[in-house]
C-alpha cells in the first residue's frame, strides 16, 4: 500500500516508526528517499508568470475626415449657401420635392452651369426649378438627351428652345424613351404633324392623360374620328381635366344652352374659355336679347365687340 506523505504547517520530518533506524548510506537501494519539503504558510504567495496570450485585437482607427469629404451638416450648409445665391431656397424646394436633400452640390453645380451654357438666365433657370424641382436632382447626362431629342426629333427651332422649356420646364425631367419618344408618336399617329407647335404636350402620359380624353368625347356622343378630328384641331384639349373643364362644360353647353354637338366638333376651343367668366354671361346676354350668335363669336369676341354686335341686331 502506497504510503501518503502530509505536509505539515511546522518544519519536520515524517514520524520516525515509520521507517528502520540506522547508519547506513541506502541511497543505493530501491526504497524511494525521503525528501524534506519547507512548508508552506498561509501567508506566503507565489507569483506564477501569466499564460502568454494573443495581443487583443483593437478595433480600426477610422481614418480622419479629408478635407475633400467635409460632414453633413457642412454640406448642407454649402448647399443652402449656393442656392440662395442663384435665387432658390433650399427650404421650399425640400417641401416641394423631398429628394433634393440628397443632390449633391457638385451635381447641382454642374446643372446650373449646363443651363447657363445653353442661354438660360439666372432668374429664367430659378423659375424653372421652381416649375419642376427635379431637375436639381438630375445630372447633366439626364438633361443633355432631352435637348437633343428636342431639336432633332420634335424639330423644335434651335432659337425657340428657351422659350419651349421655359414653358414646360417638366420636360427636363422627362425620359426620352419612356415619355418624350412614345408621346410624340402618338400625336403624329392621330395626324397632329407640327409636334413642335405644341411640344407641352410631350411630357403628357399617353395612357394616362391623352387616350382617355379620346375616351371621354366618345362617351358622350362624339365617334372615334370626331373625337380625334377635335383634338387635331385643337390639341390643347388634351391639357384640360375632364372632371374640373371638360364635363361641366360639356353639361352646360347641352342643358342649359341647348346646343349640338356639330358645333363643339367645329370649334372645340369652346373648352378653353371660362364657364363662369365668359361661356355663362355671354349666353345670358344673348337669351336676354333673343339672339343666338355661332359659338366662336360669342366667346372669342372682345366685350366691346360682342356689345356692339347686340346692339347692331337690337336696333
Amino acid at each position: 500500500m502506497q504510503e501518503t506523505l502530509h505536509l505539515s504547517s511546522k518544519h519536520s520530518s515524517l514520524p520516525k516508526s515509520h521507517f528502520p533506524h540506522s547508519h547506513h548510506d541506502f541511497s543505493t537501494l530501491s526504497r524511494p528517499r525521503i525528501i524534506h519539503f519547507p512548508t508552506l504558510s498561509s501567508k506566503t504567495s507565489i507569483a506564477i508568470p501569466p499564460k502568454p496570450s494573443k495581443s487583443p485585437e483593437l478595433p480600426p482607427v477610422p481614418p480622419p475626415p479629408s478635407p475633400s469629404s467635409p460632414a453633413p451638416q457642412s454640406q448642407f450648409q454649402e448647399k443652402m449657401l449656393y442656392l440662395d445665391s442663384i435665387g432658390l431656397d433650399l427650404f421650399s424646394l425640400i417641401d416641394d420635392h423631398p429628394p433634393i436633400v440628397s443632390a449633391s452640390l457638385d451635381d447641382i453645380k454642374s446643372i446650373v452651369d449646363f443651363m447657363y451654357s445653353m442661354g438660360f438666365a439666372a432668374l429664367e433657370f430659378s423659375r424653372i426649378c421652381g416649375m419642376c424641382p427635379e431637375i436639381l436632382n438630375a445630372r447633366v447626362s439626364d438633361i443633355v438627351p432631352v435637348f437633343t431629342f428636342l431639336l432633332r426629333e420634335a424639330l423644335v427651332d434651335g432659337s425657340d428652345l428657351r422659350r419651349v422649356v421655359n414653358r414646360r420646364p417638366r420636360l427636363l425631367a422627362c425620359s426620352v424613351k419612356n415619355r418624350l419618344r412614345p408621346t410624340l408618336y402618338f400625336l403624329q399617329s392621330i395626324g397632329i404633324s407640327q409636334v413642335n407647335k405644341h411640344t407641352n404636350l410631350l411630357s403628357c402620359s399617353v395612357e394616362e392623360k391623352l387616350i382617355p380624353r379620346i375616351d371621354y368625347l366618345e362617351k358622350i356622343g362624339f365617334s372615334k374620328r370626331d373625337a380625334i378630328s377635335m383634338f387635331r384641331r385643337f390639341p390643347q384639349l388634351f391639357n384640360y381635366s375632364i372632371k374640373d373643364n371638360l364635363e361641366p362644360k360639356f353639361n352646360y353647353f347641352v342643358v342649359e344652352m341647348g346646343r349640338e354637338l356639330r358645333e363643339l366638333k367645329e370649334f372645340p376651343q369652346y373648352f378653353s374659355f371660362s364657364l363662369e367668366n365668359r361661356i355663362k354671361p355671354r349666353h345670358h346676354y344673348c337669351v336676354e336679347k333673343g339672339v343666338c350668335f355661332p359659338l366662336p363669336v360669342m366667346l372669342k369676341t372682345s366685350e366691346a365687340k360682342f356689345h356692339g354686335r347686340l346692339e347692331v341686331l337690337m336696333s
